[in-house]
């Protein structure tokens, strides 16, 4: 979901999942399992989505895409060293910054830089309903260990989930045509986080409706 908005929402779910199954899932022999610390974690998380910030508005689009590229390599980097794991999400947001980031750095056309963000988007929401099509539940793959709900609630959730996906494509369509670079910019490190904040929020009532404990109290009784 996340250096950038697309993954962010990815690696906050593993790390809740991580956090509730790391003890009742070890076995007493194993050592620990390695983990950031809290500071280390903001400065991965972040750090890369700042630079951008900061880098773009003072140089360009195009030198701010180019120290986000590094910034990115050099995030991902550390948390496999040091976790030994990356979201899968955060990998294919890694390959959408390098190819995209590198043919603006390359051509020096900041559109292909704006034009990720709906590549994104549009695969995560494309994925989820062919998934969901196939009887394949990603989206609880992915979050199941952060929301408990049952099947009915999560096929609900992916499909509210692929259409946010798709609206947040549009917007950003949107902004890229009809605004200039600054604006862009504000929409993807503010706009897109914000958004996807107050749409999980908007799950909430969902998530109760459909959650396990619920379920099995009914099947109990």
């Amino acid at each position: 979901m996340l250096f950038d908005a697309e993954s962010y929402r990815a690696r906050r779910a593993s790390d809740n999942a991580a956090l509730l199954s790391s003890h009742a899932m070890q076995p007493p022999s194993q050592p620990p399992e390695r983990k950031l610390s809290p500071n280390a974690k903001l400065a991965v998380e972040f750090g890369p989505l700042l630079l951008f910030l900061v880098a773009s508005s003072r140089l360009g689009l195009i030198q701010g895409t180019a120290i986000f590229i590094a910034a990115m390599l050099v995030s991902v980097g550390v948390s496999w060293k040091v976790e030994r794991k990356v979201a899968p999400l955060t990998w294919v947001t890694l390959g959408m910054v390098v190819v995209f980031g590198g043919l603006t750095v390359w051509l020096g056309d900041e559109s292909f830089i704006k034009l990720k963000v709906t590549v994104i988007e549009v695969f995560i929401g494309a994925a989820l309903l062919a998934g969901l099509a196939f009887g394949k539940l990603f989206a609880k793959s992915l979050l199941g260990m952060a929301l408990a709900m049952d099947d009915a609630g999560w096929r609900k959730f992916t499909v509210r989930f692929a259409l946010f996906s798709f609206a947040l494509a549009g917007a950003n369509e949107y902004v890229r045509r009809a605004w200039d670079d600054s604006a862009w910019l504000w929409f993807k490190v503010g706009g897109l986080p914000v958004s996807t904040f107050v749409f999980m929020l908007a799950q909430m009532p969902l998530a109760k409706r459909h959650a396990l404990q619920k379920s099995q109290d009914s099947d109990a009784s």
